[in-house]
């Protein structure tokens, strides 16, 4: 199930940002202005009452980005990342953004082939990036509205 985050998720997320990114991971505050901010679109995936994944984003005029997506590595391959990525690209669209952007790690291929599956591109590449020393891979989709198709 995806449901929109609230701040009573900070917990739990920041635990998931441990448990999926390791030395990347945000911190619990970095968590919990992602979940409390008004400028973000927090959602999070549950399985039988548990968080296993979130993703948020943040939409400045006709620009979306994604901040965040996170899933537990116990439940990766089984749909949750792309369901939060489906609920981000609804939410861009319902927000009137023209294109989304987003980055990831270069050596994270699950991840980047995720979304090229989801219609994105790699338009760069951010050198050090991350905390770890990984590379950026800059990528970006143009948001599709019902009356486009």
């Amino acid at each position: 199930m995806i449901r929109p985050g609230a701040p009573d998720d900070a917990e739990a997320l920041a635990l998931l940002e441990q448990e999926a990114f390791g030395a990347d991971a945000w911190s619990r505050a970095q968590v919990t202005d992602e979940v409390a901010g008004d400028t973000r679109h927090v959602v999070v995936a549950e399985d039988e009452g548990r968080v296993v994944g979130y993703a948020s984003l943040m939409v400045t005029g006709d620009t979306a980005d994604v901040a965040r997506i996170a899933v537990v590595p116990r439940t990766r391959r089984r749909g949750v990342g792309r369901r939060l990525l489906a609920a981000l690209l609804d939410e861009s669209a319902r927000r009137g953004a023209e294109r989304v952007l987003l980055e990831v790690a270069a050596d994270n291929a699950a991840a980047i082939g995720l979304y090229e599956a989801g219609g994105f591109v790699a338009i760069a590449t951010r050198p050090h990036y991350y905390r770890s020393g990984a590379d950026a891979v800059v990528m970006q989709r143009a948001v599709v509205t019902r009356r486009d198709g």
